[in-house]
């Protein structure tokens, strides 16, 4: 057996066989393409250049497969979805490389494509590849896609790579003009922002030191605790990082944290807190004073979570391993409900997400959003606040479940978050949406509830 796991470990090696046995992990599995990307950088041995190469070239892959196999369906013999998965993969990662990156040949990139295939399927398979990607070599520039025109769906779905029912969505909501803003943000490489731990260093220190070590960046659009990050960097083994000066973490994800309004001292519950980013956030605004509780279903999670707060510095928070929904606890000043979602605001830095989801996995996970605000409600003290928040942009996920909360819950009601952010950050409603095109980060919702009664 293990000569057998050897073998295969060869045959997919250096960096486009890795790429390509990645490519077929995410195709044939629900495992998200973080978590192997992780695992095999982890366990792979090649230089940095190589990994960088790797994250590049498995992003790319997976963030325009729409548009690689729209182009590759018109140029293969046969059903090109039907393919088998090395020769597909090794197809799609020749592509990326031949419409997308600078660097490297076009006659490089379809030759080791053609090498890759040869060794694990043989010559026939190989003699395909080569012709597929010479003939769209060939005809490069006279690539066609759907007329917008004729059908605008199919047009936007294949040259901006997105599911066609997502595209729909979006066109009916937004209009063609902003949708293809949407969807061109969603495929932008994303930008590394990083959270200052005021914990352990002023904002101004924090800035000298990546001006110290020439680390450009940009300053948060609206919380002057973020740094967005302009060249990408192994921003975790440097030693401020080891030593908890910052987190990494979206802008879009301290507005629920603001939003809280948590003061030193005050009870707080963080309901579905790992990996933690929210809560270290809170703490941080707590000055790390007061009861602050983190709750999650899975040990594993909580001991993760332990860890970064030990590296932040985090001494205020009480971890409770327990099922949201089967919490017991009452009176607590602040409640944050940040709940499992489509993640559909983020699919810059989770490309993979757009594969995977359907209008029905939105659909299905609403009963337990609202379930999971209901739950929020009901640990909150009179007077007190809870923060609903997701990252998506999704209204069935949003405003529709605190409108339905707030119809059924006559002791509660929305407090506008325009008494703390900009016109520019709210949904019509007095809720903060963001959305990647419009301000330049993830896409999240936030709306704060006061119980009155």
């Amino acid at each position: 057996m293990e000569l057998e796991e050897h073998k295969i470990v060869d045959l997919y090696q250096g960096v486009r066989g890795n790429t390509v046995k990645i490519l077929n992990r995410i195709d044939r599995t629900d495992a998200y393409l973080e978590k192997l990307l992780e695992n095999e950088m982890r366990d792979i041995e090649l230089s940095g250049p190589d990994k960088a190469l790797l994250y590049e070239l498995v992003h790319g892959v997976v963030r325009w497969m729409g548009r690689l196999d729209w182009v590759l369906n018109g140029f293969y013999k046969g059903q090109f979805s039907k393919a088998i998965p090395n020769l597909k993969n090794a197809l799609r990662v020749a592509l990326y490389q031949i419409l997308f990156l600078d660097k490297i040949p076009d006659h490089a990139a379809v030759n080791e494509a053609v090498e890759f295939v040869k060794k694990l399927q043989g010559q026939k398979p190989a003699d395909l590849t080569n012709a597929v990607l010479r003939n769209i070599i060939r005809n490069k520039t006279g690539i066609r896609f759907p007329d917008p025109e004729q059908d605008l769906i199919g047009y936007l779905s294949a040259y901006y790579s997105h599911p066609s029912w997502m595209v729909k969505r979006w066109v009916e909501r937004y209009g063609r003009e902003a949708t293809e803003a949407l969807l061109t943000a969603n495929n932008e490489r994303p930008y590394l922002t990083l959270k200052v731990n005021k914990l352990k260093v002023s904002i101004q220190e924090f800035q000298s030191l990546l001006n110290s070590v020439n680390l450009r960046y940009l300053n948060g659009k609206y919380l002057p605790e973020y740094m967005k990050l302009q060249n990408l960097t192994n921003i975790t083994s440097w030693q401020y990082f080891k030593e908890g000066y910052f987190n990494i973490q979206d802008e879009s994800a301290g507005f629920a944290c603001m939003l809280l309004d948590p003061k030193p001292g005050m009870k707080v519950l963080d309901l579905c807190s790992a990996p933690g980013g929210k809560s270290a956030f809170i703490a941080d605004i707590m000055n790390n004073e007061g009861d602050l509780n983190a709750l999650d279903r899975y040990d594993v999670r909580l001991q993760i979570m332990k860890r970064n707060m030990t590296r932040l510095g985090v001494t205020c928070i009480n971890y409770i391993e327990s099922d949201a929904l089967e919490f017991e606890g009452e009176g607590f000043d602040r409640v944050l409900a940040d709940v499992p979602c489509s993640g559909l605001g983020t699919l810059s830095k989770k490309p993979d997400i757009k594969w995977k989801k359907d209008l029905q996995d939105i659909r299905n996970i609403n009963k337990l959003q609202y379930d999971l605000l209901v739950k929020a409600a009901s640990l909150v003290k009179v007077g007190g606040v809870v923060v609903y928040s997701t990252c998506s942009i999704e209204p069935e996920e949003n405003f529709n479940i605190v409108s339905k909360f707030l119809e059924s819950h006559p002791d509660y009601r929305l407090e506008p978050a325009s008494t703390v952010f900009p016109e520019e950050l709210l949904d019509g409603n007095g809720c903060v949406q963001t959305l990647p095109h419009l301000h330049q980060m993830d896409g999240a919702f936030a709306a704060k509830i006061i119980r009155v009664n």
